[in-house]
This record gives structure tokens, sequence and C-alpha cells, in this order.
């Protein structure tokens, strides 16, 4: 299984260490977000990866939606288990929820075809900053703060019309974001295509605290350091 490296079994359900979840985040998602990092004081594991252990375990249905409560710690004991409405929930040892998950319609059990949407759903997801956020940020003249960057995965959902897929990928057809005070809601509507034909479609929100006033120089920063680090994974060093 291709998510054996980024968690750990254990008997009342999963670990993910922070290496494990940072390893997910570079590797599979293209995310090099500060707060995926091993060491980081605020860190938490990728909202990505959750995802993708709950279709591993139950499957790829025709609709799902996935919100998220709140952020998963280093190491901390997780079961991943359906309630009696029919939901996934992602809960620690105390009860805390952490992922909340709807699903309707067939559900299709099949690891390659569940594998391949993983890919093609995480790698799109990964593209978040700088690709999307940063044009966004820069038209409405704000950003977050570049010490503390903090943007949350608020939520997301998708439909398909068939969920027999080969060769899935995603592509973005919308984005917008709303701005109220110190807070941004950030929306990204998504088309799903399997081998080039349209087979369903989604969407992403994102929130962006802290907001202040743009300031160029900063963001470049942000940027140029985003690309230092991907590079320097990349080349291992």
């Amino acid at each position: 299984m291709f998510l054996d490296p980024y968690h750990t079994q254990a008997d009342a359900g999963i670990r993910i260490s922070a290496q494990q979840a940072s390893d997910f985040a570079k590797r599979v998602a293209g995310d090099f977000n500060p707060i995926h990092d091993a060491g980081a004081r605020r860190f938490c594991v990728p909202g990505d990866l959750l995802f993708a252990l709950v279709l591993s375990r139950f499957g790829l249905s025709r609709h799902m939606d996935f919100r998220f409560r709140s952020m998963v710690g280093d190491g901390t004991l997780l079961s991943l288990e359906k309630n009696a409405a029919g939901q996934i929930e992602v809960r620690d040892e105390e009860g805390k929820q952490y992922l909340e998950v709807s699903c309707e319609g067939d559900t299709n059990h099949d690891a390659a075809a569940i594998e391949a949407f993983t890919r093609c759903y995480v790698a799109f997801s990964g593209k978040n900053f700088p690709h999307v956020l940063k044009p966004l940020l820069e038209a409405q003249g704000v950003m977050f703060n570049p010490k503390r960057p903090l943007v949350i995965y608020d939520s997301m959902g998708f439909s398909l019309d068939r969920i027999d897929l080969v060769a899935p990928s995603l592509e973005l057809v919308d984005s917008s974001l709303d701005v109220t005070g110190k807070r941004g809601d950030v929306r990204l509507e998504f088309r799903i295509t399997d081998g080039g034909v349209p087979v369903g479609s989604g969407s992403k929100k994102l929130v962006v605290s802290g907001l202040s006033d743009y300031d160029a120089a900063a963001m470049n920063d942000i940027v140029a350091e985003f690309y230092r680090l991907k590079s320097a994974y990349e080349n291992g060093s």
C-alpha cells in the first residue's frame, strides 16, 4: 500500500509521526508549508493525509464531503470509524474529533482506482500555495503574517458521475477569496476528468487567518523560501 510509509498501525488505531507526515506532504503532495515540517513548533498532520487514509480504508464513494474539525499533532493515536449515522469520524483517545466525512452513493474499493484518485487530488491540493493563493491575496491587497502564516484546511467535497476511475486528474476551474476583517475564506472549484473525459466536480475551502495589508517584498521572500525548500528537498540537501 502506498500509504504504509506515512502512518503506523497501533492496537486501537493508527499513529502518524511528524516525520511521516512531513514526508507525505513533500513526497506525495509537493507541499512545503513549514507547518508540516517535523521540527515545526506549530506542527500539524496534513489534512490531505487524513483524506488519503479515509479513502484507503473506506473506499471512494460517488459523493463525499470532508469537514476538518481540528489539527492533528505528532503521534496522536487516531481511530477511523463509522458512527451510527454512517458518517466516518477520525477521533483521538479522548474522543476529540479531527475529521468528519459523509458519503453517499456507490463505493469503489479497488486499491488502484483509490490510489490514482488520491494521488491526483493530493497533487492538486498541494499547489494551493503559491500557485493559487498568492494571486488571490495580491488581488485583494491582503496577506497572512509572514512570520506565522496560518492557512487552515476547512472542508472539501466532490461528486462523481462514475467511480470506476482509471486515469483521473483534477483541474482548477474557479477560485475566490472573501475577506472579512483579518480572516479570509478561500474557495477553489475543480473539475474531475478520467482519461480526459469529465466525470465529476468538487470544491475546497481554506481559511486564512491574521490577514494584514499586502507586502509584495515580504510575499516574494515567502515564495522564494518555498522554492528554496522544494529544491533542497528534491536535491537531497
